[in-house]
């Protein structure tokens, strides 16, 4: 059965490609990413987010970044390294500098020049933003860490239960951090 389907769309896929505007790109896999541990808790795997983030947009996957447990204090104005006490107009993301060679390193994967690379995770989320990938957030767990939602980041859209479940369930593939 499974192999009949996948001849099926092989087939439809071949047929909708003769039409201008229909790539394989269309049918790209949806990669959600579960972004679950905040930058206080452990850098390294919320610092890895943009990066697989970028690199599946680029082999031309949509890409979902749902925030969500602990991580949602990283997207939030105020919360983060000493509370934001210095700049509590900023998130702990916009606060955590790109390591130059962490940047170099990105340039030269992703064939850009340094200039474009982003200087900071804030502004890579952004960038990620700008380039499609949709971040959502776990509205329930903000209200959990009494987050007030005008403090969230302006790209992250906080969002129900339910629709963290439609997300869940529609994603073909799921990565988790």
């Amino acid at each position: 059965m499974k192999r009949t389907v996948r001849i099926v769309a092989s087939a439809l896929l071949a047929w909708l490609s003769m039409f201008p505007g229909w790539t394989e790109s269309a049918w790209a896999d949806r990669v959600l990413i579960h972004m679950k541990t905040s930058l206080a808790e452990d850098d390294a795997q919320i610092c890895a987010v943009p990066n697989i983030a970028w690199a599946l947009v680029k082999a031309g996957h949509r890409v979902t970044i749902l925030v969500d447990a602990s991580a949602v204090t990283s997207v939030t104005k105020g919360f983060g390294w000493f509370n934001g006490l210095f700049r509590p107009d900023t998130t702990a993301l916009d606060r955590a500098a790109l390591p130059e060679r962490e940047r170099q390193s990105l340039a030269d994967q992703m064939g850009e020049p340094l200039e474009k690379i982003p200087h900071d995770y804030g502004e890579y989320f952004r960038f990620l933003n700008g380039l499609g990938v949709e971040v959502y957030g776990n509205r329930t767990m903000m209200l959990l860490y009494n987050i007030d939602l005008s403090r969230v980041d302006p790209i992250v859209k906080p969002i129900p239960l339910a629709r963290m479940a439609e997300l869940f369930t529609t994603a073909d593939r799921i990565v988790v951090y």
